[in-house]
């Protein structure tokens, strides 16, 4: 566990949050589970609001560092847009719950910080799909990103719902299938 009391309140409230919900999961919880005093929280993070957004922006950056590990290690343009599938399928190994992003988006009212936050994630990797179709020249790169984006949010949804075991791979395969049709 992280020594210092910030990464170990992250730590909590990543298992709390994401297990149990950030609406069902209080401060005290989170405390707890990390072993500190409520000061902590309060000088780390300013109260749960910023708990919250530090908790979605860690998670984030998580995946956003893997899938741009995937895609700097190919040079297919093809490959590269797939590297979104193939981050998600390491992801969600360890992710069954499905996307902080979007429970976020569904427990919080639209005045906290932490459904900004989530909102800014989405149109984040909306933007950097956009850009990685768009380097395979395909005509249709705007139609060609909603369809992804929509395979890539649906698996999310299928994951945590339990509606396909493997719903990455599923979503990658659709997703190939549709790249190489251009």
């Amino acid at each position: 566990m992280p020594t210092n009391a910030r990464n170990r309140l992250l730590t909590a409230a990543d298992e709390l949050f994401y297990a149990h919900g950030i609406a069902a999961t209080g401060v005290d919880a989170v405390i707890a589970r990390a072993g500190v005093a409520i000061g902590s929280l309060y000088n780390n993070f300013g109260g749960k609001d910023g708990l919250v957004t530090a908790y979605l922006d860690a998670r984030q950056a998580r995946f956003e560092e893997r899938w741009e590990e995937l895609v700097a290690a190919r040079t297919d343009p093809v490959e590269r847009v797939l590297a979104l599938f193939d981050a998600f399928a390491t992801w969600a190994g360890s992710n069954r719950n499905g996307c902080a992003d979007v429970a976020a988006v569904t427990q919080l009212d639209d005045e906290r910080p932490g459904r900004a936050a989530a909102l800014r994630h989405k149109r984040a990797v909306a933007d950097r799909l956009r850009a990685l179709v768009a380097e395979t020249g395909v005509a249709d790169a705007a139609d060609l990103t909603a369809d992804l984006l929509l395979l890539h949010e649906g698996a999310l949804s299928a994951l945590a719902l339990g509606l396909d075991p493997e719903p990455a791979g599923r979503a990658r395969r659709l997703a190939e299938e549709r790249l190489r049709a251009g």
